[in-house]
């Protein structure tokens, strides 16, 4: 990716369209949202292909996270918070346990950061 400069911040183009990225909210994603970002939706990606394999039909996945930051060290991530509301039925909760932790185990994003950041993932079943 190639990221260019602009007054407020960088962005670059994708096949999807533009991508700002700027130290505040007003003018483009903010670096931690991205890594947020793609911590959380590797790890679900990771998830929905693992709950496929297991034949286990979901309706719907919704991702939601929080960031806990340090601001004596940088502003630095020390936490994210993943939790999954899965929707479907017949979901067994203690297969979807496993299924969260194996993903977690599988998710290139959340293994490069293994060690520095916690990843805490928890789930709901819904419907």
């Amino acid at each position: 990716m190639e990221f260019k400069m602009k007054e407020t911040g960088f962005y670059t183009t994708t096949e999807y369209g533009e991508l700002h990225v700027a130290g505040e909210e007003a003018y483009g994603h903010r670096p931690y949202q991205l890594m947020a970002a793609s911590i959380a939706v590797c790890s679900g990606s990771v998830l929905r292909k693992i709950l496929m394999k297991k034949r286990m039909e979901i309706k719907d996945l919704t991702i939601l996270t929080k960031v806990e930051r340090n601001e004596a060290k940088a502003n630095r991530i020390e936490k994210i918070q993943i939790h999954y509301r899965i929707k479907g039925e017949n979901l067994d909760s203690e297969k979807i346990q496993k299924s969260v932790e194996l993903a977690s185990k599988n998710c290139p994003m959340a293994q490069s950061v293994k060690g520095s950041i916690e990843i805490e993932e928890t789930f709901v079943l819904e419907g």
